[in-house]
């Protein structure tokens, strides 16, 4: 048998509910954060590629929103990208929280069971649970259709390489689609508003975090050492706009400071990274503003 028959490959989406871990579980497979995550739902918006490359094999993941009914065209576009990287799949990767599974896991599931190609359970955050929950939730799926089910835990590693060698056998003979060193196709300017949405994310309130959008104003290399970033985050009410600021700017601070150093990890510079912010009233219902956020509806 050649080479060429031999190597195995594939684009895999990773679907689920919002907040069940998606992106940990692509960002712990790649060894690099390639997707932010926070604890907020919904925090995924665009479907994110995310590549790894072994001697044996390519899986190209494609990370993405979490299925909810949508309520704004944010939503809507959310809910696009899913049915998009849904598109040509060589297998289908489902992750469900072990400590809070509802009817909607099960109601995705059963959808899944009509695809023809090989689909995969990641039931995620077995360090969180006793080993008779992780039973219990795999017996709930296990007419459901799905090829293979694995525990893992995003956060500690384990069974990372039982869904790794899982894939390997799922996926189809196949090309390398990308050069080995490629992890992701998110543009750098892209991946740099999204390091600043997460830091926002992870310090503000509860009603808030939905409301923003970041969009990169400037990327200026100043020198070889020296980067110039503007940047402004878009909120949708003044009240919003005062707590993203904070008393005497202290709450921007805190994330421009965050920010500024996972930006810097990943471009390999210094970086002088300026922070507006701005009120733009339910642009998430604005198709001229999602286009301007990178949300644009195809």
């Amino acid at each position: 048998m050649s080479e060429a028959k031999e190597f195995r490959s594939g684009f895999i989406p990773i679907v689920g509910k919002p907040n069940v871990g998606k992106s940990s579980i692509m960002n712990a497979m790649i060894g690099e954060k390639i997707a932010i995550v926070s604890n907020r739902p919904q925090t995924t918006r665009n479907r994110i590629m995310g590549v790894i490359t072994t001697e044996k094999s390519q899986f190209v993941f494609l990370d993405t929103p979490g299925i909810h009914d949508p309520r704004t065209r944010l939503g809507e576009y959310m809910m696009h990208s899913v049915r998009d990287a849904m598109e040509g799949m060589d297998c289908v990767l489902m992750v469900v929280d072990v400590t809070y599974i509802r009817e909607k896991d099960l109601e995705i599931a059963r959808n899944l069971a009509e695809r023809k190609v090989p689909k995969i359970l990641c039931i995620n955050k077995i360090d969180l649970v006793k080993p008779e929950e992780i039973l219990r939730v795999t017996s709930e799926f296990a007419g459901l259709g799905f090829d293979e089910i694995i525990p893992v835990s995003a956060l500690t590693g384990s069974g990372l390489e039982d869904l790794s060698r899982c894939l390997t056998q799922r996926l189809p003979a196949g090309p390398k689609y990308f050069p080995e060193d490629m992890m992701t196709d998110q543009p750098e300017r892209l991946l740099c508003a999204e390091i600043i949405r997460e830091k926002a994310l992870r310090h503000l309130r509860d009603e808030i975090p939905h409301g923003i959008g970041v969009e990169m104003m400037q990327i200026e290399s100043i020198s070889p050492e020296l980067t110039e970033m503007h940047a402004t985050l878009y909120c949708e009410r003044d009240s919003h706009k005062r707590i993203i600021i904070g008393k005497q700017g202290s709450m921007l601070k805190v994330i421009g400071s965050e920010a500024r150093e996972d930006i810097e990890k990943l471009m390999g510079v210094r970086v002088n990274l300026q922070l507006w912010v701005k009120v733009r009233p339910d642009w998430r219902n604005n198709l001229s503003d999602l286009k301007t956020l990178g949300y644009e509806s195809k």
